[in-house]
């Protein structure tokens, strides 16, 4: 992502905390906008707006991703009895962060936050607020170096990696574009957790459009006004789930995935056009 898009301008000789131009539309705000949040600008708003009137749905996808996560999240600790979370490409909290779903279940539940965005780091407290018998972490880090990730002190410390923990990239996965391998980034994570461990990710597409809208979106996603997103089909999401046991119901758009506690009517695949999963690592 570029320095423009992200709206952050390169720390100063002195080593200083980076500036945050808050003229620039960024990503994180822009979702914290379509989420109904607080921290964004007008220049986020007039980014999302511009986006929803090319991809009217595009709030119902943004909520619809929050609520796949909180189900993801539900069912890990529920039914799978994982209690290690490491959540990637955090985001600026909201309601139902990981650790929050997490800890209401199984209050020990432990959570490493990851994110390189200088917003997300001016909110990180928020994320730190654990339960008594649980504990969070930020690290600072970026998706495309996991080995700086596994090996981060502050990861180590808050989670064991004899035992299985969830690795969570939900919403980040279209960030990483091709050239930078997402396929090795992810198998390289997946590859440090042990037998147990889970997958949980969502990626958006363009197979649920209509040819008019998948049209328009391809070439705004082409152009760069956006700053670079990689829509994948059903085969290049899968791909992220080679050599791993995909929990049933499957790949399914993120409305659909174990939805049916949730409020009907519900939005159509083609409302989100993101698609969702999780796998067990065997």
């Amino acid at each position: 992502m570029s320095s423009q898009e992200s709206g952050v301008s390169p720390a100063d000789p002195e080593g200083s905390a980076p500036v945050i131009d808050t003229t620039v539309a960024h990503p994180a705000r822009r979702y914290n906008y379509w989420l109904g949040g607080k921290d964004n600008f007008q220049a986020d708003r007039e980014s999302g707006d511009a986006i929803a009137r090319m991809f009217p749905s595009i709030r119902t996808a943004a909520m619809e991703n929050r609520y796949f996560l909180r189900r993801a999240v539900t069912y890990l600790v529920q039914e799978a009895g994982i209690r290690q979370f490491l959540d990637i490409g955090t985001g600026i909290p909201t309601a139902n962060n990981t650790h929050e779903v997490a800890q209401s279940i199984a209050p020990e539940s432990r959570v490493v936050y990851v994110d390189n965005d200088p917003i997300v780091l001016v909110h990180a407290r928020a994320l730190l607020t654990s339960s008594p018998e649980g504990e969070t972490a930020y690290i600072d880090a970026d998706l495309r170096e996991p080995d700086k990730i596994l090996s981060h002190p502050d990861l180590l410390r808050t989670l064991d990696l004899s035992q299985p923990v969830a690795l969570m990239l939900v919403a980040i996965l279209h960030f990483i574009m091709d050239a930078d391998d997402p396929y090795a980034v992810v198998a390289r994570l997946v590859g440090a957790l042990p037998s147990g461990s889970y997958l949980v990710t969502t990626n958006v597409t363009m197979d649920f459009m209509p040819p008019q809208a998948r049209s328009q979106v391809s070439a705004a996603a082409a152009s760069g006004r956006y700053g670079d997103i990689r829509f994948r089909t059903m085969e290049e999401f899968a791909r992220f789930f080679d050599g791993l046991e995909i929990v049933p119901p499957g790949i399914r758009s993120v409305s659909d995935w174990r939805a049916d506690g949730e409020p009907d009517p519900r939005p159509s695949a083609a409302d989100t056009s993101v698609y969702g999963a999780i796998a067990r690592v065997p």
